[in-house]
């Protein structure tokens, strides 16, 4: 029995004794640390997006993931830590809805996922289509009176990327607004930049034009000649 507690409870007792204590202590401190709940607001991630398709869908809101556990866990806890992710393999054109929850939603350990908001995220999907469409230039201040204004654009089309509906739905892209008020004969405005009105249609080249305003004269109209006897 004497041999049996020297080899087995006075063996380095000291150290054992130092880390009994150590695990009352950290058990203390955990049993005091009361259970709170926090929200945090994530944007959603999506992996895997099939090649050629585009997400249609104009407005994607974030994730509120709410959840639960040891309050010296969620003072530190953020974005970093809690992570919303949807896998779109394998998505077609179309709609579908994903659920948000299980996987999807990845939190430390030790903390529980109460609510997500919204619970459900609809998506519209579409092929991803490419066109090119002419440059139309805003120019304000134009010439008044007998004369007319010429507005050339450099280079006249631009190439636009995006899902296929909205695509086909763009006649023009457009350039910021030119101030032409004060300008005589011939004006070249350099580095003038280009937009699509829809947000979901992106301009890939190029992303600035010149353009050009010249000012012509009206043409004037010809003279009339009467003969003697027309005057009478």
């Amino acid at each position: 029995m004497t041999s049996f507690l020297r080899q087995y409870v006075f063996h380095n007792f000291t150290l054992k004794l130092l880390s009994l204590l150590a695990s009352v202590l950290l058990w203390m401190a955990v049993a005091r640390d009361p259970i709170a709940e926090v929200a945090i607001t994530v944007p959603i991630e999506f992996q895997h997006v099939p090649k050629e398709l585009e997400i249609g869908t104009e407005k994607i809101p974030p994730a509120e993931i709410r959840v639960r556990g040891p309050g010296r866990l969620l003072r530190n806890l953020g974005p970093a830590e809690v992570h919303a992710t949807l896998d779109l393999d394998g998505a077609k054109p179309g709609e579908r809805t994903y659920e948000l929850r299980g996987p999807v939603i990845q939190v430390p350990r030790e903390v529980e996922v109460v609510q997500v908001v919204p619970p459900q995220l609809h998506l519209t999907f579409d092929r991803r289509a490419r066109n090119e469409v002419p440059i139309r230039a805003r120019v304000v201040g134009l010439y008044a009176g007998s004369r007319r204004t010429v507005v050339g654009v450099d280079p006249p089309v631009a190439l636009i990327v995006g899902p296929e509906q909205h695509v086909n739905a763009i006649d023009a892209v457009l350039t910021d607004a030119v101030d032409a008020a004060g300008v005589t004969g011939r004006a070249t405005f350099s580095r003038v930049h280009i937009y699509v009105t829809d947000p979901l249609v992106q301009v890939v080249r190029p992303s600035s034009v010149e353009v050009t305003v010249a000012e012509e004269a009206a043409p004037s109209r010809p003279s009339r000649s009467f003969s003697p006897a027309q005057r009478h």
